[in-house]
């Protein structure tokens, strides 16, 4: 990187915001930043009618000494925020952010979160590969990142994984826990832990169906969609706030096989998409819901 893409990528920011919907936000936020020397290269916004909330995320580019441009800023929308009572956050953009990858047996997810993440598609950095499986243990060391095996026969087993994450999460400062196709059920402790940075991903038919072979299930009923679901974790079994659904139309010419491939396809896009709007602040918690700012 060249001075001048140092001092570009220096003086790019992200702001998100949300807080009751009145008049004059966007008025007194633009003063908070113009007054902090800052230049909006982007916004975008939205008023719940649902929720009476307002949710709002700007792009600034730093004009002038963008190494002191967060605390400036800070002290310029101090009154702003305390008179619409706001919830916000500045951010560096394009800054990679600290991500725990869980998995169990299933490869595609995992795989494919880290080809993008070296091929620079996605802006997370990835300190280790946990699991309950050795699986994916070589898709982990082709990638050079660390990997964690941690069998889990019992309850005693899970709970021990369970306060590995923990640990990780403390000790590496991650800020996102990805289940990718992590098959285990977390316990409403662990849920309520990572409340708001954990991300799991699911297969999605209609109607529903349950046990280790789904995709089976489905061409046996002659499904004619099927798609995945990624949503935040909750201590609600695959019923948190929903980030990115995808979907594919299928027929009865399509083998179990061919399902299955098409389904891991799925939801690695939907997961990748889910993982990629975190890391760039473009999800914000809207009630049970979300809003992506895309």
């Amino acid at each position: 990187m060249t001075s001048l893409e140092a001092t570009n990528a220096n003086s790019q920011w992200v702001l998100t915001l949300s807080c009751i919907d009145g008049p004059g936000i966007v008025h007194a936020i633009s003063g908070a930043i113009v007054a902090a020397g800052g230049n909006i290269a982007e916004s975008q916004q939205f008023a719940s009618a649902d929720t009476g909330r307002f949710f709002m995320r700007l792009q600034v580019e730093a004009v002038a000494q963008p190494d002191t441009f967060d605390a400036r800023f800070a002290s310029a929308l101090a009154p702003v925020t305390e008179r619409y009572h706001m919830t916000w956050r500045l951010d560096r953009a394009g800054r990679p952010v600290r991500t725990l990858l869980l998995a169990s047996t299933a490869t595609h997810c995992v795989n494919d979160l880290l080809y993008r993440q070296r091929g620079g598609q996605l802006s997370i950095e990835v300190p280790l590969v946990l699991s309950n499986h050795e699986a994916v243990r070589d898709i982990a060391e082709f990638y050079n990142v660390p990997f964690e095996h941690r069998a889990i026969a019992g309850k005693e087993d899970k709970a021990a994984f369970e306060a590995r994450v923990l640990e990780v999460v403390e000790e590496q400062n991650i800020e996102l826990v990805v289940l990718a196709r992590y098959m285990q059920i977390l316990s409403p402790e662990l849920c309520e832990a990572l409340a708001g940075k954990a991300i799991n991903i699911h297969h999605s038919f209609l109607p529903g169906f349950k046990g280790a072979n789904p995709y089976k299930q489905a061409h046996q009923r002659g499904v004619k969609l099927i798609g995945a679901t990624a949503h935040f974790v909750t201590s609600d079994l695959d019923e948190g706030p929903i980030i990115e659904q995808d979907t594919v139309r299928v027929d009865h010419s399509y083998s179990v096989r061919e399902l299955t491939l098409l389904g891991q396809d799925i939801e690695s896009r939907a997961l990748r998409n889910a993982v990629k709007w975190f890391a760039e602040n473009r999800v914000l918690a809207d009630g049970e819901r979300t809003i992506i700012f895309r």
